[in-house]
């Protein structure tokens, strides 16, 4: 169904640029005002990255093969294999929490039937790249060197990322490759950003397309990229723009889902080209009439059903389509 023009004028209304940091938390961080908490099933962990404690919280699905013990977890002697979702939240590496994501956290888990780890990584402008980078790196390895409760498998640990998350994600496969210490086996990038320019430069059309009337504006994504960045030097690092990176081999097998009217849609579908151009396995779809930020919706709404079947296909591994077949279809 297609944005009608009432709904294209008030989304005109609420489009506009500029991030005022306090600000953007304080209204992100209404999102913890949530009644169904007390329905999620939760523990909270930690990892330490160097001297710094990394927050984790880890969402259980409905039909879990844990129990809980003081706080702790073992498994049970009938527990099949341990699947994990490791979960790096958006927010423009500025805002947004492992609280304001728990929704969505515990509706990934139930959807997928598997454990979903949260990260709780330092945000700028207070902590600038690379340092939620090294703290999602050091959960990861944590993770993926079955040092942590959660004892998975690597072949059963998939990444996962929304928006600023997607980038993060991306970059944590570049990343985990390059220092040889573990090597991820799936990734799924939601409307990620893996660029560093949203000026009238950028090479990609949505962004002049999508850029203005559609919540997200390009305006913001530049905030948030100013804020991010130590310098100018950081904007051409592949690990604080993925899209950049010379090379992509030996990078995951990668599900990218892209909105249709997303400032980040081309950037996202071009990483996902690059990628397969690199000899890659790359399953790519665009939702169609879909906003940067659908993930957020309820489980109800279509696009978030679509998404999550695309999910769950990728993590069973029945997903065959081409990134043109599936392109087309958007």
């Amino acid at each position: 169904m297609a944005i009608n023009a009432t709904a294209k004028r008030i989304l005109k209304a609420l489009s506009f640029d500029g991030i005022e940091v306090e600000a953007s938390r304080n209204l992100a961080d209404l999102k913890k005002l949530d009644p169904m908490k007390i329905f999620y099933k939760t523990v909270d962990e930690k990892i330490y990255n160097g001297g710094h404690e990394v927050p984790v919280r880890i969402f259980f699905p409905n039909e879990t093969a844990f129990r809980c013990y003081g706080g702790k977890m073992r498994q049970s002697e009938e527990s099949e294999e341990v699947k994990v979702l490791l979960f790096i939240h958006g927010g423009g590496w500025v805002t947004e929490s492992i609280d304001n994501y728990e929704r969505i956290c515990a509706r990934l888990a139930n959807a997928t039937g598997q454990y979903v780890m949260a990260v709780e990584y330092r945000l700028a402008p207070e902590h600038k790249f690379p340092s939620g980078l090294e703290d999602c790196y050091a959960v990861a390895k944590a993770l993926y060197a079955r040092q942590f409760i959660l004892k998975a498998e690597p072949e059963n640990i998939t990444l996962i990322g929304d928006s600023a998350g997607g980038n993060l994600s991306a970059a944590l496969s570049l990343l985990a490759r390059d220092r040889g210490e573990f090597l991820p086996k799936r990734q799924i990038l939601i409307y990620p950003a893996t660029y560093n320019d949203y000026s009238g430069k950028s090479p990609f059309l949505s962004v002049r397309e999508n850029g203005a009337e559609y919540l997200l504006t390009a305006g913001k994504m530049q905030d948030y990229i100013d804020l991010y960045a130590r310098d100018e030097a950081d904007k051409q690092n592949p690990y604080f723009a993925p899209y950049l990176a010379q090379n992509l081999q030996n990078q995951p097998d990668t599900l990218i889902l892209t909105a249709e009217f997303d400032p980040l849609r081309d950037e996202g579908e071009a990483y996902g080209r690059k990628l397969m151009e690199a000899g890659n396995h790359v399953e790519m779809h665009r939702i169609k009439d879909a906003l940067h930020g659908f993930f957020a919706l309820g489980i109800k709404h279509f696009h978030v059903q679509e998404s999550f079947e695309y999910i769950n296909e990728f993590l069973r591994g029945t997903g065959s389509e081409t990134e043109e077949t599936t392109l087309e279809k958007a």
